[in-house]
C-alpha cells in the first residue's frame, strides 16, 4: 500500500513536470568555492589541489533547471510523497563509479544490485537492475566503458562479466567458466582488450571484446607481479595499476612488461601505508589514486610512488568517508568516490598543479 501510494505520487508529479528541464546539481553547487572544503588545508599555507563539489546520492540531485517552473501543485505532492520518505531512487552501497561519452555518470550498487545512471545530459536517474533479460544482478562491482558506448559489468557473485548496450540492455559476455570472482575492470581501447582483475583465481585476465581470453598476469603470492586477492584496477597509456587487497599495497605494472612491477604502499597504519586498498586510478598528470578502505582515506601518489596527500577520515562530512570502494577520474578532472556506507558518490575538482618543490 504504501510503495503504491509513492508510485502513485511519482507518476502524478511526472505528468505535472510535462517538459520541464531537469538538471543534475550537486549540493554545494550555489557554494562560493572559497567556502567549500579544499585539499590540502590552506590553513597551514598549502596549495589547494583538490576542492569538494558535492556528493551523488540519488533522485534528489535532480533539480528543475528554473524553479519557476514548478507550480504549486508539484510542490504540494512532492510534500506528501516526502512523507513517505521513498528509498527507491537513492543508492545504498555504491562501489565503483564510471563516465560514459555522454556524460552520464554510472555507479555500480552491491546493496541495490543494480547499476545508478546519473544520466546528466538528459536530467534523468536510470536504474538497471537486470544482467539478462530474466536474471538481475547479484553482486555488481567493477565498471567499465566499452566500445560504441558499450558498458562493461562484472558481477562478482555471478562470477561473470555482463555487455550491456547504451540503453542498459545486457547479455553475458565472460562467465564463470573462465572467472573465479571478477571485481575490477579496465578497458583499453586502442587495442581492443579488456582487463579483469579475477579476484578468487589472483590474477589479472586479458579478453578480447568478444569473450575470447587472451593472456593471464599473475599468481598467488607477494613477490612483485604476484597478488594475494587483487581486486580494482585502471589503466592508463601502458601502465596497469592493481589494488594487490590482501598483500595491502598496489601495483604499478606496463603492459608490454618492459619494466620490473612499481610496488607502492605497505601493511601500516601511517599515512601511505595500507590495510585494504580497493579503487584506484590515474588522474592526467599520472598521479596515481587507491583507496584506503579500512582508515577511509583516499591516497594520493606521484606517478613514481612517491606519497603526495591524504583525503578523508571516518565521518559524514565533506572529504570523509566510512568503508569506500572504488575511486574514478573523468575527462574533466573529477574524482569520484564510491563512498560505500555513508550511501553516496563523494565529488572532488581536481586542481592541478603538480608537486610542490
Amino acid at each position: 500500500m504504501r510503495i503504491g501510494i509513492v508510485v502513485a505520487f511519482a507518476l502524478i508529479l511526472a505528468g505535472c513536470a510535462g517538459d520541464a528541464k531537469r538538471v543534475l546539481k550537486f549540493d554545494l553547487a550555489d557554494t562560493p568555492r572559497a567556502q567549500r572544503a579544499v585539499f590540502p588545508s590552506v590553513s597551514h599555507g598549502d596549495i589547494p589541489r583538490y576542492v569538494y563539489i558535492g556528493d551523488l546520492v540519488g533522485e534528489q540531485n535532480f533539480v528543475l533547471a528554473n524553479p519557476a517552473d514548478e507550480s504549486t501543485l508539484m510542490k504540494v505532492l512532492k510534500w506528501i510523497a516526502g512523507i513517505f520518505d521513498d528509498p527507491l531512487k537513492s543508492l545504498v552501497r555504491p562501489q565503483s563509479i564510471a563516465v560514459d561519452g555522454q556524460g552520464r555518470i554510472l555507479v555500480s550498487d552491491v546493496g541495490k544490485n543494480a547499476i545508478y545512471v546519473f544520466d546528466e545530459p538528459n536530467g534523468r536517474l536510470d536504474i538497471w537492475e537486470f544482467a539478462t533479460r530474466l536474471a538481475r544482478f547479484a553482486s555488481p562491482s567493477g565498471i567499465a566503458i566499452g566500445p560504441m558506448g558499450r558498458i562493461f559489468v562484472a558481477d562478482s557473485e555471478l562470477a561473470t562479466v555482463f555487455l550491456l548496450d547504451p540503453q542498459g540492455k545486457s547479455v553475458p559476455l565472460i562467465g564463470a567458466d573462465q572467472l573465479a570472482r571478477p571485481t575490477g575492470l579496465a578497458f583499453d581501447a586502442d587495442e581492443g582488450e579488456l582487463y579483469v582483475s579475477d579476484t578468487g583465481a589472483h590474477q589479472i585476465k586479458v579478453f578480447d571484446v568478444t569473450g575470447r581470453l587472451l593472456r593471464t598476469l599473475g599468481e598467488r603470492g607477494d613477490e612483485p607481479g604476484q597478488f594475494n586477492y587483487p581486486t580494482y584496477i585502471a589503466l592508463r597509456g601502458n601502465r596497469l595499476v592493481v589494488a594487490d587487497t590482501l598483500n595491502a599495497r598496489i601495483q604499478v605494472l606496463t603492459l608490454d612488461g618492459s619494466a620490473k612491477p612499481l610496488v607502492i604502499g605497505r601493511r601500516g597504519t601511517y599515512f601511505g601505508d595500507f590495510v585494504r586498498p580497493k579503487g584506484v586510478a590515474f588522474d592526467d598528470e599520472d598521479n596515481i589514486y587507491a583507496i584506503e578502505s579500512y582508515f577511509d582515506h583516499l591516497l594520493i601518489f606521484n606517478d613514481k610512488g612517491r606519497f603526495l596527500l591524504p583525503i578523508g577520515g571516518t565521518g559524514t562530512g565533506p572529504g570523509r568517508f566510512f568503508l569506500p570502494a572504488g575511486v574514478h577520474i573523468d575527462g574533466g578532472s573529477r574524482v569520484f568516490v564510491a563512498d560505500t556506507f555513508n550511501g553516496r558518490v563523494a565529488v572532488f575538482q581536481f586542481l592541478g598543479g603538480g608537486e610542490d618543490d
